[in-house]
């Protein structure tokens, strides 16, 4: 393949990668902003309200374990492209939902497709563009947050024109109609030759993988908190659908512009603590903010936030990536990350609902999170590069708890 070929197929597959992301977030970005009609028209309380992403979240978690054997058995571009399939399949069936549990179920369906994009991308990621992952994983990272505020926005302006909620989620099949397209036209065959079969197992006994599933799992509560509640929060405050979707719409712009930028910025050291150190001390501010200033400056404290969970995402991923240089080992290792990451980030919003109907408002919630953050800085402390290799190189003997620090100023290697 001559050289302007190669670049000009790198740039359609890149393109293909970012929509692709643009889908793995409207579909619980746009429930907020709409929270109130659904509640009306459905009978969800709070809590059943919660669901709508606490389910997707498990099925984040659940089926990302399964991706090792996808990759295996059935093979990433294949899995890609059904995951892509109930992707419009779960969209476009919200149009006849008439109760809350038929909206769960599309939820769950949403959920799954997007379980297995996550599972198995990374890894086409590491194998087509082993030079450039940082670059990449920070664009793919930007464009799933850039589709929670495509979500956010775009959902209640389809709705109040409308008329019907209902349009205001189901819209999101087009763009998972378009990504199905051209990910058949791009994606690359899959390649297992040569790369050893890869034995979940294997990994789970690593304290490293559960470190990573840990660090994952607490930034991403922060987000399946925000994305539930910061609009019904602003709600009960005054605000009106389309006003508290702006602002969610708003966080969404910080958390695809740090994840874009904060990689670029970070490619070029080997340790990324420093930019993760930065990024978490962004969500301190944000949620310190919400919980003791929240009229002062929404926009600002959007952003603030918003930059601080996007970051954390993208560079999160990377240091996954940077543990092994075979891709699908690397991208098995990405998977599990995200399986264990996302069963923890289901949880808070659900918590953040009970807390909420215990205390009457959303300070506690935020203030949960305050604490969630303060662990994930401790643990961030042993994600050093010296210690990739040897943490993945053999299984270690040590519990998942056992291998967490001691005392919080103890950083030590495995």
């Amino acid at each position: 393949m001559s050289a302007a070929r190669s670049r000009s197929a790198n740039f359609v597959l890149l393109t293909a990668v970012a929509l692709i992301a643009l889908n793995l977030r409207p579909f619980m970005t746009g429930i907020g902003p709409l929270a109130i009609d659904i509640s009306q028209n459905t009978g969800l309380r709070l809590q059943g309200m919660a669901l709508l992403t606490l389910v997707p979240m498990l099925l984040m978690g659940a089926f990302a374990f399964a991706g090792p054997l996808l990759q295996n058995r059935v093979g990433a571009r294949r899995s890609i492209l059904a995951a892509l399939a109930l992707l419009v399949m779960g969209s476009f069936l919200r149009l006849f939902t008439t109760n809350g549990w038929q909206l769960v179920g599309t939820a769950a369906l949403l959920g799954l497709g997007t379980a297995v994009v996550q599972a198995l991308l990374p890894g086409i990621v590491k194998r087509m563009f082993p030079r450039h992952v940082s670059m990449v994983m920070g664009l793919y990272s930007a464009m799933l947050m850039g589709g929670g505020a495509l979500g956010a926005q775009i959902s209640p302006l389809v709705a109040g024109l409308s008329g019907d909620w209902h349009l205001g989620l189901a819209w999101m099949a087009l763009i998972a109609a378009l990504a199905f397209a051209l990910g058949a036209f791009t994606l690359p065959a899959d390649a297992i030759e040569g790369t050893r079969r890869i034995a979940v197992g294997e990994y789970l006994r690593r304290s490293r993988v559960w470190l990573l599933m840990a660090c994952f799992g607490l930034v991403n509560g922060g987000y399946s908190t925000v994305v539930a509640w910061l609009s019904p929060f602003y709600r009960e405050l005054g605000w009106s659908a389309t006003a508290s979707g702006s602002l969610l719409a708003i966080l969404a712009v910080g958390q695809a512009t740090s994840a874009l930028l904060m990689p670029t910025f970070a490619r070029k050291s080997k340790d990324r603590r420093p930019w993760i150190w930065l990024a978490l001390a962004m969500q301190v501010l944000g949620f310190s903010a919400l919980a003791f200033w929240p009229q002062g400056a929404p926009a600002l404290w959007a952003i603030l936030l918003g930059a601080g969970l996007g970051g954390c995402f993208a560079l999160t991923f990377i240091v996954a990536l940077d543990h092994l240089s075979d891709p699908a080992q690397a991208g098995a290792l990405s998977a599990l990350m995200q399986g264990g990451g996302f069963l923890i980030a289901a949880i808070p919003p659900w918590i953040v609902a009970v807390l909420h109907d215990y205390t009457g408002g959303f300070f506690a919630g935020w203030l949960l999170h305050l604490g969630c953050v303060g662990v994930a800085i401790v643990l961030v402390r042993r994600l050093t590069p010296e210690s990739y290799a040897i943490s993945m190189a053999m299984p270690s003997r040590k519990t998942p708890f056992e291998s967490l620090p001691r005392r919080f100023g103890e950083a030590g290697s495995e």
